[in-house]
């Protein structure tokens, strides 16, 4: 599962809990992952996935968002991907939460 292989990657570099959904009384500082899209073209999967960058303020949330980027970019060193890249990133906080957020989208195409 590519996500499960996305967490375990971010998980090395981040300093944060990374996790696949909000965690019950979740820390100050975290990433979720959520994969919003897949397919499929010749063997070649691809998804789509978000990673949510939570923390205190927004600064610290924009920090933690370039961490997980610039840990993304790394990705393809993995034997069974074949690329990701980051299509877009951008303030996502929601304002009943206590925390802020920022949002990447990236786009990954391995293989299983």
């Amino acid at each position: 599962m590519i996500e499960t292989t996305v967490r375990d990657w971010l998980e090395d570099a981040a300093s944060v809990p990374v996790a696949l959904e909000t965690p019950p009384g979740p820390p100050e500082r975290y990433v979720v992952l959520e994969k919003i899209a897949s397919g499929e073209k010749n063997g070649l999967l691809r998804a789509t996935i978000t990673a949510k960058s939570v923390a205190p303020s927004l600064f610290e949330a924009a920090c933690l968002n370039e961490t997980v980027k610039a840990r993304m970019a790394g990705l393809i060193s993995l034997p069974n991907v074949f690329r990701c890249h980051c299509d877009s990133d951008y303030n996502n906080t929601d304002p009943r939460m206590g925390a802020r957020r920022y949002q990447a989208v990236f786009t990954i195409y391995y293989e299983e």
